[in-house]
């Protein structure tokens, strides 16, 4: 219903606060789970057996919580955290423009200080949750161009000259708002820079390790749905005088899908274990677990 009435069920999302679901790795100290990247990748998979779109939310919610918790000041830590851990701010992440997805150091949102303030200007495009969030991690350009000039701030929904475009046009995931977030001289407190000018594109990479395992967690969770749904119209539907799961040209294809599902499930969890354990190779890994896992995803559920 959510999907198909294009309904965000901020209210439902909000309820998930008080089971530890908005902060499930932030420390405890601000009111977060304190649990691993192997527990949140079981946490989001079973989460979008039943919505994906709504896994998905969460899931970003984190990752900008968890953002704020390794890379914020303990004054920034205490005050943004204790809202975001019990649901009462949402959060979205503001990286890709429209004339740089991928290429994420080609960005061109830029903020200047000004006083004690910064001021932004630019626009972020298919933004997960905007017009919705109270709160917006975005990377802006504060040097010159490539990585080292980027910076990371947090900005309120109610900052002066932020603004929100129409909500795009999707095929799926109605239920989750997708917008351009645009900032006209938008003005935000200099205490809103998280860590230092310059070491936003490395802060924006780090949150994108886990978040490329939350989003691989989501399409493994609905694919494993279709596929549960599939075994049980398959032993309910007859033909031919029979039902049609003992048909056996069926029977490999179901087998396949359950295979490959079980393959994408191990590489998940072998990349967000790598995640845990900081090892060397985890960037890799978590890149290489959204690739297959989303990829196994789509075609189970196809």
């Amino acid at each position: 219903d959510w999907d198909r009435n294009k309904h965000f069920p901020a209210d439902v999302i909000r309820e998930t606060g008080p089971l530890g679901l908005g902060g499930i790795y932030v420390s405890d100290d601000v009111g977060g789970s304190a649990l691993g990247r192997l527990d949140a990748v079981l946490i989001f998979e079973a989460l979008s057996r039943a919505d994906p779109a709504f896994s998905s939310f969460i899931s970003i919610h984190n990752m900008v919580a968890s953002m704020i918790d390794r890379f914020g000041s303990d004054e920034q830590r205490q005050h943004f955290l204790p809202k975001l851990t019990s649901m009462e701010w949402l959060a979205s992440y503001c990286l890709t423009e429209p004339g740089s997805g991928s290429d994420a150091a080609a960005l061109k949102t830029r903020a200047v200080k000004s006083g004690g303030d910064y001021v932004l200007n630019g626009v972020k495009q298919f933004i997960s949750g905007a017009g919705d969030s109270d709160l917006y991690i975005v990377m802006a350009r504060t040097g010159g161009d490539g990585p080292k000039g980027i910076s990371t701030f947090v900005v309120p929904k109610d900052a002066p000259g932020l603004s929100f475009g129409a909500n795009e046009h999707k095929m799926g995931w109605h239920m989750q708002s997708t917008r351009q977030v645009v900032f006209e001289d938008c003005k935000i407190p200099g205490e809103n820079l998280l860590s230092d000018e310059g070491a936003g594109f490395g802060i924006a990479m780090a949150g994108l390790d886990g978040g490329r395992l939350n989003i691989a967690a989501c399409s493994l969770g609905g694919a494993q749905s279709a596929l549960d749904k599939a075994l049980s119209y398959t032993a309910e539907r007859k033909a031919f005088g029979a039902k049609i799961n003992q048909f056996q040209a069926l029977q490999f294809k179901l087998a396949d899908m359950e295979t490959e599902l079980q393959a994408a499930r191990i590489f998940l969890y072998a990349a967000a274990s790598k995640l845990d354990r900081k090892a060397a190779d985890a960037s890799k890994w978590s890149a290489m677990a959204k690739r297959f896992v989303t990829d196994i995803g789509f075609e189970v559920a196809n």
